[in-house]
């Protein structure tokens, strides 16, 4: 029943992609862990167990759904949340078409001052600072909510308020003193002071561990000397507060030994010795400012020390994970504004004597534009309501509504002016500026590709722990029984080709094949994970073109089970759009599904593992000859 074979497994230690500032990413370098000893001797059950997870994607590459978080489709507002977001809602909604101009800002490359002052005089700087601190003191879900109405309508401002709040000041209000917040949190709460979020460097963009920027204690320790140079940094021309991250010298207490780790700093610009370049020129969110910022000798008291000594990858982690939903919310307002200006054009735009939305041909693409915005919905609300009731096992989560989003967002754009025609391509239609501005958004936050990696590595290293425990059981069967007639009877059921999956509990009759579909994915991709894992074992980081198919599997078994969560809510709820989110998810589910068992059947395909060899040949053919190899068609 189970083979000998020993599935010792030991990978890379992985932290996320983080964003650093527009048009960067802080990925810190995966460095092997060394493979633990194994004694052949019995395991104490708290060691043979992996640190329990309620995340549905964590689980997945064990081949298992965990529903916890999953199913019902969760909402964690209250009576008192939901008559606050109403009350909210008009006046912002109202706010940005009338007195907010897209365009001029576009045009201007900065957003207007009094769009600014109308923005402070509804708090919209605040929008989670609790109330004590004179924020709104929104939960995770009213703000998502709250910007999807700034991705609706200019996603210029809403960089210059993601900057500031959602990576700004965030880690003022996540791991902030008590002083720290008192001090603070009220004046960028009411946006009387602007913050900044700067990691990135000339030398540091995915590798945060390349960072030059250093700051040294003085001899009495009262405070640090900070020099270094930050690019891309947003707000970074205005802001007053900057959360920064620089090396600082650190004694281990228990060699005595000094090591360089990296530590977050509160900085002034009133202390002195901070400067910043002109505002970058960029393809799209002109509006929002960016811009170098230089560090000479900047005197930063002790007690502006962020999270702790060393704990700055720790800090930047959290401060990004805790935002990064935020994106995928924003960008549904983007879809949906697209959305809108496509369907009205099809409505009302004849060509060959009939309206356009009548052809087929524009029909799957509305469709198909409404099926990835309810999907990126989904995700966006699943995973703030998660947060809501107190989750922290969200962060694989948040990286795919990430990833996920930013491509929807410009799939859904890119299609709606085509839809429009030559209509769409002109200015007038406000689509090329969204355009221009979602481009990157699958660049910041994260670049797409290193997010893929996170999300494939990640996951790989939680089910590496559950091999290492049944490999574990194996020294001594007698008290482990149990576990290995378990795992054993798994393996033999899909050895004969049958399956062990049983369909999503919870789910509405109406979407029963779905749930099914869903099930059995999620169990062949853990069989695929494990098969990986067990070929390349801590080698696993190096098979990227297999890492990116994985990611891909995890976003599409994802999205299609928070899809199924909504619809099945909605059909149980008699919801009056029930019939049509039924329809969206049917198709949905059914094409995703299809799409993961592919790129499984690709990962563990010869074939497909020798093309991949053949990429990397054109690629390095390319990089020696400096740009493309073969020689023109006409030979000349």
């Amino acid at each position: 029943m189970m083979h000998s074979r020993k599935l010792i497994l030991s990978l890379p230690r992985v932290l996320p992609a983080q964003q650093i500032s527009p048009a960067s990413v802080c990925f810190r370098g995966l460095a092997t862990r060394a493979e633990a000893k194994t004694e052949k001797k019995d395991v104490p059950s708290e060691e043979r167990k992996p640190v329990p997870s309620k995340s549905f994607v964590m689980n997945m590459f064990c081949g298992e759904t965990v529903i916890d978080q999953l199913i019902p489709y969760p909402n964690y507002l209250t009576e008192d949340h939901t008559e606050v977001l109403h009350m909210l809602l008009d006046p912002t909604e109202k706010f940005f078409k009338d007195c907010n101009d897209p365009v001029k800002n576009d045009d201007e490359a900065v957003v207007a001052g009094d769009t600014l002052q109308g923005l402070r005089d509804m708090g919209a700087f605040g929008m989670q600072v609790p109330q004590e601190y004179g924020g709104l003191g929104l939960n995770n879900t009213q703000y998502a909510r709250m910007v999807e109405i700034v991705g609706a309508s200019d996603l210029g401002v809403g960089i210059t308020l993601g900057a500031h709040q959602s990576i700004g000041f965030k880690g003022i209000l996540i791991v902030g003193t008590p002083e720290q917040k008192a001090k603070y949190l009220p004046k960028v709460a009411s946006g009387e002071h602007m913050a900044a979020f700067a990691l990135t460097e000339p030398s540091s963009g995915s590798d945060a561990s390349s960072i030059r920027s250093r700051a040294v204690p003085s001899e009495d320790g009262s405070h640090f000397i900070l020099n270094g140079t930050k690019i891309w940094i947003s707000n970074g021309s205005f802001a007053e507060i900057f959360t920064v991250f620089a090396k600082t010298p650190v004694k281990c207490p228990k060699t005595g030994d000094i090591k360089d780790k990296v530590t977050a700093f509160i900085v002034e610009r009133s202390f002195g010795g901070l400067t910043h370049g002109a505002p970058e020129k960029k393809m799209g969110i002109k509006a929002s400012n960016t811009a170098e910022v230089y560090f000479d000798n900047v005197k930063i008291p002790a007690e502006n020390v962020l999270g702790g000594v060393g704990n700055g990858f720790k800090v930047a982690m959290e401060i990004l994970n805790n935002g990064r939903f935020g994106m995928a919310a924003a960008l549904s307002g983007s879809m949906r504004a697209s959305i809108l200006k496509a369907v009205d054009f099809a409505t009302n735009r004849e060509q060959f004597g009939s309206k356009i939305k009548t052809y087929g041909t524009i029909q799957e693409k509305l469709a198909r534009m409404a099926m990835v915005h309810y999907a990126t919905e989904s995700l966006a609300f699943m995973i703030s309501s998660n947060m809501d009731g107190g989750s922290k096992d969200y962060h694989l989560e948040a990286a795919i509504s990430k990833v996920y989003a930013s491509e929807a967002a410009w799939t859904v754009t890119d299609e709606a002016i085509q839809i429009m025609g030559g209509m769409g391509f002109m200015k007038e239609t406000g689509l090329e500026r969204v355009l221009r501005d979602l481009r990157i958004f699958r660049i910041f936050e994260g670049t797409n590709d290193i997010l893929r990696l996170f999300v494939a590595l990640t996951g790989m290293q939680y089910a590496s722990t559950h091999l290492k425990v049944v490999q574990k059981a194996m020294y001594n069967p007698a008290s482990n029984i149990g576990l290995l007639i378990g795992e054993g009877s798994k393996r033999a059921i899909r050895a004969i080709g049958l399956s062990n999956a049983r369909p999503l509990p919870g789910v509405h009759s109406n979407l029963a094949s779905q749930a099914a579909d869903i099930s059995k994915t999620v169990e062949l991709f853990g069989s695929a994970c494990e098969a990986l894992l067990i070929k390349h074992r801590a080698e696993i980081i190096g098979q990227q073109f297999a890492l990116n198919r994985i990611a891909n599997s995890a976003i599409d078994i994802y999205t299609s089970a928070a899809v199924i969560s909504r619809a099945s809510k909605a059909i149980a709820a008699g919801s009056p759009t029930a019939q049509h989110e039924e329809n969206i998810a049917k198709i949905f589910i059914d094409e995703a599904c299809s799409r993961t068992r592919h790129n499984l059947k690709i990962v563990r395909s010869k074939d497909a593992m020798k093309r991949f060899d053949l990429m990397a040949s054109i690629s390095n053919d390319m990089c020696e000859n400096g740009g493309l190899v073969a020689g023109r068609a006409l030979g000349f």
